[in-house]
């Protein structure tokens, strides 16, 4: 019973031997100038696999870390900070490297930064939306507001027209919107067939129309020609 509970501590010396403290420190700038400003945060390792408390003069520790890769974070509310790749092995201290986010880990970069590391706050994040102003020429410039437009207009432009129009194209008018009245209410009512006999009708009465014209110009042309041949 005595070997199984020694090769567990033997095994928990050689994993401690292993894990390394990962040190830091946020550098107070403009955007951050103190720990104040920055309030409730903390650095975190693989969002959080990880994690280490920020102390009042920036400084800050994440214990036992194992060997391995990992994406360095520091999670705050109101601030926005680079992250870095830290890789520890056994050999040496951990390597820094920057990171940018969406990139793949290998090839890891080139660049090494200092240890222990050191970061700054790059933005203030900025919750507060301003609400739209009353923009008049920029309502205008929407394509349903111009048709709503141009429709009232024509409504009401539509009485001034009816007075000056001739009274035979105003009857004419009249005619149209009646059986457009008929055709609308007999579809409404379900009499499908007496809308498209209505339908029919008017096309009929249009071609009729339109043919009339030709006919009586035809019969003109002739009569003049009959004239020009006695003389």
């Amino acid at each position: 019973m005595a070997r199984p509970f020694l090769l567990l501590r033997i095994l928990s010396c050689i994993a401690l031997a292993v894990a390394f403290d990962i040190t830091g420190k946020v550098s107070w700038n403009d955007i951050c100038p103190s720990a104040t400003i920055l309030g409730q945060a903390k650095a975190s390792l693989d969002e959080g696999v990880f994690t280490g408390g920020i102390t009042v003069n920036g400084q800050f520790t994440i214990p036992d870390v194992p060997e391995g890769t990992y994406l360095l974070s520091i999670i705050s509310h109101d601030f926005a900070f680079d992250q870095l790749r830290i890789d520890i092995t056994n050999s040496s201290l951990p390597k820094v490297r920057p990171y940018i986010p969406g990139t793949p880990m290998n090839p890891p970069s080139s660049i090494l930064l200092p240890y222990p590391i050191v970061l700054s706050a790059k933005e203030k994040a900025d919750y507060f939306v301003p609400p739209e102003r009353f923009n008049l020429a920029g309502m205008f410039a929407n394509p349903m507001m111009l048709l709503m437009v141009g429709v009232g207009v024509m409504m009401l432009a539509m009485p001034y027209l009816i007075k000056n129009m001739d009274p035979e194209a105003l009857e004419e008018l009249k005619e149209k919107q009646a059986k457009m009245g008929s055709i609308q209410s007999a579809f409404q009512s379900g009499d499908i067939k007496a809308g498209l006999s209505s339908i029919m009708a008017a096309a009929e009465e249009q071609t009729a129309s339109n043919s009339t014209p030709t006919q009586a110009n035809r019969g003109g042309s002739r009569t003049r020609g009959n004239k020009k041949t006695k003389r």
